[in-house]
């Protein structure tokens, strides 16, 4: 069917439907070649805030350095810098494309509700890090245990959201702010010195004052025991297998795992010098 076939009314409408895709088609060149200048623009203007905003980062790096800020409140506000410089030059791109950026707060204003739900975490783990840099029951460096997960090591970095640990055996725990800030937190560095406590049996048959002094003779050969402070050799306990002994004695903190198991192992051979017995559990079956 011909298009002059069909009835005047239907045939005008055609008519007009096919000039308005015409001047479409027409005008696609044109709306293409526009379209890719303003992606091209928005890669450019993206790279270029890309370098802005480490350039900016290193700045406010370098004279928080020059200035002897704490390591963890420099990643802190480094990370905070990095989120929020990037969501400008989000909302700067987004601009270049005729996105009304009023229109965007207002919407992000009205779902505020919905978005703090959905981000309470995070919002937590923020405020978290705020009051961690305040408050500062630990910083980089401190050797930390979180007595609510149980999780323990050298702190290493404090971002926004979350706290890196390095383990003894070289693993890294990440944990969010938010629990760190509201749990029970043991600080093993805080302080120079630290206690050592070892837990040491004799038989029954043994002398409590030969083990003693032969103890005490080896905490006295200790070279990073601090030979000015208490030490102590006492019976904390009557056990099943042998008489259970405390000893304590101090160390710097840096030392304190190395005076551990040195001195566990000195006072084993200092009691097999002295002919004090070690017992081990056993039980003592009568005939009837």
């Amino acid at each position: 069917m011909l298009l002059t076939d069909l009835p005047g009314e239907v045939r005008a409408s055609a008519q007009e439907s096919l000039s308005v895709l015409q001047s479409w088609w027409d005008s696609l060149p044109a709306k293409a070649l526009h379209l890719g200048v303003r992606v091209l623009l928005a890669l450019i203007m993206f790279v270029i805030g890309y370098w802005l905003i480490r350039l900016v980062r290193k700045l406010v790096r370098k004279s928080m350095k020059k200035a002897r800020a704490e390591y963890g409140v420099t990643t802190f506000v480094d990370s905070f810098l990095k989120v929020a410089l990037y969501v400008i030059l989000i909302f700067m791109i987004a601009a270049s494309f005729g996105v009304d950026a009023a229109s965007i707060v207002a919407l992000l204003g009205s779902a505020g509700v919905a978005i703090g739900l959905a981000i309470q975490g995070s919002l937590s783990n923020l405020a978290g890090g705020v009051l961690i840099l305040l408050m500062k029951p630990f910083v980089v460096g401190d050797y930390i245990e979180d007595s609510a997960s149980g999780k323990e090591g050298r702190v290493t970095e404090i971002t926004i959201f979350y706290t890196h640990l390095k383990t003894y055996d070289n693993q890294t725990v990440i944990l969010p702010n938010g629990n760190l800030s509201n749990a029970a937190i043991v600080n093993r560095t805080r302080e120079d010195s630290r206690r050592v406590d070892i837990k040491v049996s004799i038989a029954y048959s043994a002398s409590i004052d030969d083990a003693r002094a032969a103890i005490l003779e080896a905490i006295g050969q200790e070279k990073y025991v601090l030979q000015e402070r208490e030490k102590l050799v006492a019976v904390s306990e009557l056990g099943d297998s042998g008489v259970q002994l405390v000893v304590r004695c101090w160390t710097h903190t840096d030392h304190f795992w190395d005076v551990k198991f040195h001195l566990t192992e000195s006072i084993k051979k200092a009691l097999d010098a002295a002919g004090v017995e070690i017992p081990f559990p056993q039980i003592v079956v009568h005939k009837a």
